[in-house]
């Protein structure tokens, strides 16, 4: 039944537009090209449809088509309107009319918020939300604070780069990140949070084994050598940490903001309206 609704709002949508339409072609003397009953399509209408550089061949199919198609959408449309009785017809064009108003409205909003709304976010308001809010931030999924590397088997100084891995000298990591290119892949910076349903699509550890924190774990197969390092873990219902979650903090701050400003707007409409005798209530 809803779907009929719509349907039947886009029908007389469809009809109010046409009927404006065609009054304009008409007083321009644009060439018809085909009548269903009263409606007309005009040759405007297919010079639209026509892409650039088409050939004459494709132009006449696409155009038979064309018309062959909006002739069976009027024909289904007077049937529809036929068939449709007062009561039907009187819901339809509430429907229509409160879907405009709907969307007039909500246009009217979208362009007062681009205006008015503050988009600017502290990272004192960053915080102060999340310390307001924690309990409401749970994972639903496990984070890991890890860094990995991987490289071939025919590597000839594999000793001397696990050392470099594991040290904790950011000299070290500096020489390591110089010799990047003979890396297959490769993560170092462990100090951002990373999902480990995608670390381990990468890495050919057990969930098990990712979710302890470790110095160094370490696995040699026909593709390389994999070092990995583990260096903090959260999992499912642990707190979400401010740094992982901080873009939806600031949507959540610019939706309450949004919210506010929608709010503040209709108090001084209904206000300006009681003022200029434009609104009463009897």
């Amino acid at each position: 039944m809803k779907n009929v609704a719509i349907f039947s709002i886009f029908i007389f949508l469809l009809f109010s537009c046409d009927y404006i339409t065609v009054q304009e072609k008409e007083k321009k003397t644009s060439e018809i090209i085909a009548i269903v009953n009263t409606q007309k399509l005009f040759k405007e209408d297919i010079a639209k449809i026509l892409p650039n550089n088409i050939s004459r061949e494709d132009s006449i199919v696409l155009v038979r088509s064309y018309i062959n198609d909006w002739a069976i959408k009027q024909l289904l449309l007077k049937k529809a309107e036929k068939n449709s009785s007062l009561e039907n017809l009187n819901e339809i064009e509430a429907l229509v009319r409160d879907y405009k108003e709907s969307l007039l409205i909500n246009n009217y909003k979208e362009t007062l918020i681009k205006q008015q709304l503050d988009t600017i976010i502290t990272q004192e308001e960053i915080e102060k939300y999340y310390s307001e809010n924690k309990n409401n931030f749970r994972l639903n999924e496990e984070l890991l604070k890890i860094k990995f590397l991987h490289f071939d088997n025919n590597i000839i100084n594999k000793k001397e780069l696990t050392d470099l891995f594991t040290s904790d000298d950011i000299e070290d990591l500096e020489e390591l990140e110089k010799q990047q290119l003979s890396f297959k892949f490769y993560q170092f910076n462990d100090s951002i949070w990373s999902r480990l349903d995608k670390v381990m699509l990468k890495l050919p550890f057990s969930k098990d084994i990712l979710l302890k924190k470790t110095k160094l774990l370490k696995k040699e197969d026909s593709l390389g050598l994999y070092l990995v390092a583990i260096n903090d873990v959260l999992v499912r219902n642990d707190i979400a940490p401010k740094s992982y979650i901080q873009p939806t903090i600031k949507q959540m701050i610019l939706h309450k903001r949004k919210i506010e400003l929608i709010r503040e707007i209709e108090k001084i409409l209904i206000r300006d309206a009681t003022k200029n005798n434009n609104f009463k209530i009897y």
